[in-house]
């Protein structure tokens, strides 16, 4: 179950709106849905939660590139959302033709076999035989400015979208579409 929400920032406050997430297929849907809810190009962040599992957060500014923060990589990589974040993280294109290398055996191993060389083999999660970080990814300032600093955010759990709308001066205005 996932719950996303919008937090658009006015000249009054915040304003939150809760979101539908069906139509959103890729990263340009999802910054295409944060700028229609920019009043006069002001920030707007997107927050993507999935039951306690994993929490996106996409930073939108007028026309910048989004910023883009997720707070575990690999549980975001087993959702459809987060995975639309994750590609963009980690720089996977769909169609990219970089991707059929990957399923050769180039380093002398036999399918199945770790690599010994692999000492970081604690700190990856596998999705479909691709590795994932484990983890937080992404911009860990995103939210810096706004008034929570990059340890705070790291250090959110559970109930993180709260702790996030209360940093803000936005809890109130998030509750009412929660």
């Amino acid at each position: 179950m996932y719950f996303a929400a919008l937090l658009a920032r006015t000249e009054d406050g915040w304003e939150a709106s809760d979101t539908e997430l069906d139509d959103v297929e890729t990263l340009s849907d999802l910054t295409d849905l944060a700028r229609e809810a920019s009043v006069d190009e002001d920030t707007v962040l997107v927050f993507i939660e999935q039951e306690d599992a994993w929490f996106g957060i996409l930073r939108v500014e007028g026309e910048e590139d989004p910023r883009i923060y997720v707070s575990d990589a690999a549980a975001a990589a087993r959702s459809s959302y987060g995975e639309i974040l994750i590609d963009e993280l980690l720089g996977r294109d769909e169609d990219d033709p970089a991707d059929d290398l990957d399923t050769l055996d180039l380093d002398g191993t036999e399918d199945g076999e770790p690599d010994e060389n692999d000492e970081e083999e604690e700190d990856i999660a596998l999705k479909d035989g691709e590795t994932v970080p484990a983890g937080a990814v992404g911009d860990r300032e995103i939210l810096t400015d706004l008034g929570l600093s990059e340890a705070d955010l790291l250090a959110l759990d559970s109930d993180a979208m709260a702790e996030i709308a209360e940093a803000l001066g936005a809890a109130e205005v998030l509750e009412t579409v929660r």
